[in-house]
């Protein structure tokens, strides 16, 4: 384990709308910048005629291409095409989304005239391996190891994927962490004393929603109790102002543009701006040329019509404040400090629906609500790769399992086993008995949730004990042992108590990866990679032969010592340039870098002349 955790590591975090990436690096955690000197990065992937975009890139040209431009995968990962979240979202992406194998959804976009399926993973991979690029330019060398954070109510099928994407990536995943977890790690490090702290985390981001309870005291972390939503953020207060104006424009106009990709876009990134000017305004303005069929959109929404949409979104994150309380066994009046994390908390109704509940108590605002998460991840991060430094190694984090796992028993009781909100990792077992005379076999479904009903919970995964010897009803004992590791991720197995007969399993999900796919998945990232860098070094081949044949045409047409008809000449060479220039866009830089050579001969002579 200890060769595979060389070199540098870093924290991520991956977001549904932004990820960020940060290291330690000179004795403190720094948050790195992409190329566009932005902090955080888009979440998003374009696949275009010639080449794949991500991040930065991919976002601006989101409304040109909108089918196939890729966001909100993490709404996707770890999750099936028939769940009833996926078929809603389904309405509100312009892209397309199908049924794979095992019902796993398949994001389905055309990239080089060719039509491409993309899972949830691949897509989560290419902006992790965007993250990897920018904290490797700006460390200046390479980078295997890093924590990745995931929303505390990430399920077990959710976790693997993510880790999943992370192989496909290139990354070695240390641990996964939960991102409410992460950013107590950062208030501890940054505002922690030697006093033990109650410590509420509201953690309100683009597309998740988590609140914990931690008690904090220096560097040590223990976490009480979790609560959350996976799909609760930013994104579902604008897909409200977006139904609201649909509805306005067609109220106006007669006119439904939700059919319309390109319109719903724009409509979109719109209020996306609106919704962050309302943190400061009162009143945004909202307007949009040619929205449709030559039509504009110009209106405005205060922040009253806003809050009003969004109500009972706000309100549900309240009720799982409390719920996160009553699990954690702490009153609200002994909370000491909450912290606010996650972009969509900057939204001042959320804020005043706090501080009304915490009986006037304000926010700590500190600690940079995008970034404490990737900064929590960082030092988790420095730690597990064996960073020196004294303070990074006296972190010590307990974290929690945010939902009970059981077995299906008789009469389809779900039967805990790990109860909610244990302190991880952990390992129980349980004695169950068989219900049938004469039994040999024995189904183990395993189950995630909180339903008494087994099977109203997640089913994680089955397997068979068989083989034990035959007994009456109630005799036989099956002792059933469920192990969580750090990462959260749980295997379980079952063993015939007498004869020993066992069956030892990873809990593996029918819609995740296989090891061959893993396989084959990681040799097409590599193969993306290489086309991307060829495309790279093909438009910078372009760029050179474009800037030599300008510079020298502006340096020959100023000079006074050639004659009028070296001039033109050079003006013919390059009128016949540019024409060829239009008809090979997309030519290799092989063919440019034979274009420049053929120039040279054409040009140098002239230059030669000027010296």
């Amino acid at each position: 384990m200890a060769e595979e955790r060389e070199g540098r590591a870093i924290g991520i975090d991956l977001g549904t709308t932004y990820s960020c990436v940060a290291a330690w690096q000179h004795n403190r955690v720094e948050i790195i910048a992409n190329e566009q000197g932005n902090r955080s990065t888009p979440s998003c992937v374009a696949f275009t005629d010639c080449e794949r975009l991500i991040g930065e890139a991919a976002k601006n040209q989101v409304a040109s291409a909108p089918t196939n431009t890729v966001f909100d995968a993490k709404r996707l990962i770890g999750r099936k095409f028939n769940d009833p979240m996926v078929q809603s979202d389904m309405k509100l992406w312009p892209f397309k989304v199908i049924s794979g194998a095992d019902d796993k959804p398949m994001i389905m976009v055309t990239y080089k005239g060719e039509e491409k399926q993309f899972s949830a993973e691949e897509i989560s991979s290419m902006v992790l391996s965007k993250m990897k690029d920018i904290s490797e330019a700006y460390l200046g060398s390479s980078v295997k190891n890093a924590v990745v954070t995931v929303p505390a109510y990430f399920n077990d099928s959710q976790r693997h994927a993510t880790k999943s994407a992370g192989t496909l990536a290139g990354l070695n995943v240390l641990r996964i962490i939960n991102e409410p977890t992460a950013a107590a790690i950062a208030y501890g490090l940054d505002k922690g004393g030697d006093v033990a702290k109650n410590v509420l985390i509201f953690d309100l981001g683009g597309g998740t929603f988590d609140v914990a309870v931690a008690t904090i005291e220096a560097e040590i972390v223990e976490v009480k109790a979790v609560a959350g939503d996976t799909h609760l953020g930013g994104q579902d207060f604008d897909s409200r102002m977006v139904n609201h104006f649909v509805k306005e424009f067609e109220t106006k106009n007669g006119k439904n543009i939700s059919t319309n990709p390109r319109a719903m876009r724009r409509l979109r990134s719109a209020c996306e701006r609106a919704k962050r000017m309302l943190s400061s305004t009162s009143q945004s303005n909202i307007e949009i040329e040619s929205l449709f069929e030559g039509i504009d959109l110009f209106t405005t929404i205060t922040r009253a019509r806003f809050n009003e949409l969004n109500m009972d979104l706000f309100m549900k994150c309240m009720e799982l404040v409390e719920k996160c309380l009553s699990d954690a066994k702490v009153e609200k009046s002994s909370v000491d400090e909450v912290v606010l994390v996650g972009g969509s908390s900057r939204i001042l109704k959320v804020q005043e629906l706090l501080k009304e509940f915490f009986n006037g108590k304000e926010a700590c605002k500190t600690i940079n609500p995008e970034e404490a998460v990737a900064y929590g991840a960082a030092v988790l991060a420095a730690k597990l790769s064996g960073e020196s430094n004294e303070k990074v190694q006296n972190v010590v984090l307990s974290d929690v399992t945010p939902l009970s796992l059981g077995i299906a028993g008789v009469a389809d009781v779900m039967h805990v086993i790990i109860p909610r909100n244990t302190p991880i990792p952990t390992r129980m077992e349980k004695i169950v008995t068989t219900a049938m005379d004469n039994q040999t076999t024995s189904a183990v479904n395993v189950y995630e949730g909180e339903r008494s009903k087994a099977t109203t919970n997640n089913l994680l995964g089955e397997f068979v004990l068989c083989g034990f010897p035959a007994a009456p009803r109630g005799v036989a004992g099956l002792k059933v042992c469920f192990d969580i590791d750090e990462n959260g991720i749980l295997n379980v197995s079952a063993e015939h108590i007498g004869s020993g007969v066992k069956n030892n399993i990873t809990i593996t999900d029918k819609g995740r990866l296989s090891k061959e796919e893993t396989e084959k998945v990681i040799k097409d990232a590599e193969k993306y990679q290489l086309k991307d860098k060829e495309h790279e070094n093909n438009v910078k081949a372009m760029f050179d032969l474009e800037n030599y044949a300008y510079n020298t045409r502006i340096a020959i047409r100023n000079a006074t010592k050639l004659k009028a008809t070296e001039k033109k000449n050079l003006e013919d060479a390059f009128e016949y340039f540019t024409k060829w220039l239009v008809s090979n866009k997309h030519a290799k830089a092989d063919v440019y870098k034979d274009k420049m050579k053929e120039l040279k001969t054409v040009f140098n002579p002239l230059l030669a002349k000027l010296k």
